[in-house]
């Protein structure tokens, strides 16, 4: 069981909005526990934390000024111990996350670093001299808006940070926060957990030489709503550098059983697929997350693209697929034109948990939740605030998990930190707990279904067919044989022919076979046992 991961479904929580236990409106670890019986009776593998860390929250915990500890908000140690115990009790593993990439500008470390040029931290933040006009070292920008340098009057230099002012970047490298950052590893797998979820991978090192960005190529002259997407940055992140610390971070887990790591690798679609082979050759990351499927195109010349794109570039590498996360708009929202939401949630379920891969579902998916419509009075994400209103930030994708029909869906006795809007009211689970053909039941049925059959492992066929149909085959190498998979990315109905094809042998949305010919409904879908040579269109 050493590859556990290599096909799994992992479960991200944000601890936030998954449970609150004490009233005070913010989830937390003891919530969390409460509620993992709801995750373990979804059939998946894992689940993965988003920071429970100490943080001032100026990023809602990706700013950490202690990595070996809980925030209060969340809990205590002793609170994750029990978390942790709980989850391999009920089969699952747990994935943390780790950003440490930059840290807080509340960690001590960084006090210190700021405090003068020749501490024993004085190296630990990447630093730089003004230019002769006073303006920053280079053309580097933040995520989060404007220049991703910010003059520190003490120093009198400037620090980087690639996202908010107060997320300061370390300087990796220099070899004292390599060995510091596998210690922090270190650390949490002595505690028990199973693997981590490594935040912006590919952002640990810079271009020493600080060179300027280039620009974006475009396909036309408009500004992006964030300016960050106009740049290249070649320089600024993804550096060869960061290969051989990868490397490092393999060998501590290859000291542990059964552990795994799987990176954000944020990249333009230019590097996304090379970026990922490189990251996950043998010796570096197990898996590599990737945004393909985050944004707004549903296209079966998109889909297939991204998945074989992937294996014909890294045939010993392993991706990670998601529709949705903690970042991005609920993917029932952004694709809302192909049909009525429900459908568009099961189509999407089928088609996700069937792509070949790790699979990561966000919590909420599997109620076919909807983005919450924030207004600016109720925002707490502060690129929300940078680019309202044409961007309205992250809160929309994190409003609290709705367990039942009762105030703030049963989440919390309080306040929510962010509010429970009709809309995400309705989709609850209580309301789908066995309830046939409900979005939470189909997903319950296609994670127990895919856990006996080459979906987990089985490599991919696919058939050249006009869109809005995608179809493949999954082959695994030995028993449980192969599987079809068709599905139909539209609002109109669609016909094709499937050679060799006798039944349906499989979950299905509106799937009939008669005398060859495979027809699906609008939003349309079907898997089902096949022969090694079963072909559609």
């Amino acid at each position: 069981m050493n590859e556990w991961w290599r096909g799994a479904v992992v479960y991200q929580i944000y601890p936030r909005s998954f449970q609150d236990s004490n009233g005070d409106g913010i989830g937390d670890l003891p919530g969390i526990t409460a509620r993992l019986g709801h995750v373990a009776d979804l059939g998946v593998d894992a689940i993965w934390l988003s920071p429970v860390f100490r943080s001032p929250m100026a990023d809602m915990g990706y700013d950490v000024s202690d990595y070996c500890d809980i925030d209060p908000l969340f809990g205590t140690l002793e609170d994750f111990d029990a978390l942790v115990a709980r989850a391999h009790d009920l089969g699952l593993k747990v994935i943390i996350d780790q950003v440490i990439s930059h840290s807080s500008d509340q960690h001590p470390f960084f006090a210190e670093s700021r405090r003068a040029r020749d501490g024993d931290k004085a190296d630990w933040y990447v630093w730089a001299d003004a230019r002769p006009d006073g303006s920053p070292p280079n053309n580097w920008l933040s995520v989060f808006g404007g220049s991703a340098w910010e003059w520190d009057t003490r120093r009198r230099q400037y620090y980087l940070h690639n996202f908010l002012p107060s997320q300061p970047d370390l300087n990796f490298h220099n070899p004292a926060v390599q060995d510091w950052a596998l210690s922090v590893l270190r650390f949490w797998l002595d505690r028990g957990v199973d693997g981590f979820r490594l935040d912006t991978v590919n952002y640990y090192f810079h271009d020493a030489r600080l060179r300027d960005n280039g620009p974006e190529p475009t396909e036309d002259n408009i500004p992006a709503v964030n300016p960050y997407e106009m740049q290249d940055h070649q320089y600024s992140k993804t550096q060869p550098e960061n290969l051989d610390f990868l490397a490092r971070m393999r060998a501590l887990l290859d000291e542990y059983d059964a552990r795994t790591m799987v990176g954000e690798v944020g990249e333009g679609p230019a590097r996304a697929l090379r970026v990922m082979e490189e990251y996950t050759r043998p010796g570096r990351l197990h898996m590599a997350y990737s945004f393909d499927m985050l944004g707004p195109k549903f296209t079966p010349t998109h889909f297939r693209s991204r998945v074989e794109g992937f294996f014909n570039a890294a045939p010993d590498g392993w991706p990670m697929w998601a529709f949705s996360n903690h970042d991005v708009v609920r993917h029932v929202t952004r694709w809302q034109d192909v049909g009525a939401p429900e459908a568009v949630a099961k189509l999407a379920a089928a088609m996700l948990l069937s792509f070949e891969g790790s699979i990561c579902l966000y919590q909420g998916e599997e109620l076919g939740q909807s983005e919450t419509d924030i207004e600016y009075h109720e925002l707490t994400d502060s690129p929300g605030f940078k680019f309202w209103p044409d961007y309205k930030g992250r809160d929309g994708c994190r409003t609290p998990m709705v367990w039942e029909d009762a105030p703030q869906g049963g989440f919390t006795t309080g306040t929510p930190w962010l509010p429970v809007k009709p809309p995400q009211q309705a989709r609850h689970v209580a309301a789908q707990q066995g309830r046939a053909g409900s979005v939470l039941e189909t997903y319950r049925a296609l994670l127990h279904w895919r856990r006996a059959s080459a979906l987990v492992s089985g490599r991919s066929t696919f058939f050249d067919l006009p869109a809005p149909l995608l179809a493949f085959r999954r082959d695994g190498a030995q028993d449980p044989g192969s599987v079809l998979c068709v599905f139909n990315l539209s609002n109109k109905p669609q016909s094709l022919p499937v050679d060799g094809l006798a039944v349906l042998d499989g979950p299905a949305q509106g799937a009939t076979l008669v005398d060859g010919t495979l027809t699906l409904a609008p939003c349309g879908w079907v898997w089902t046992r096949c022969s090694p040579t079963t072909s559609a269109g």
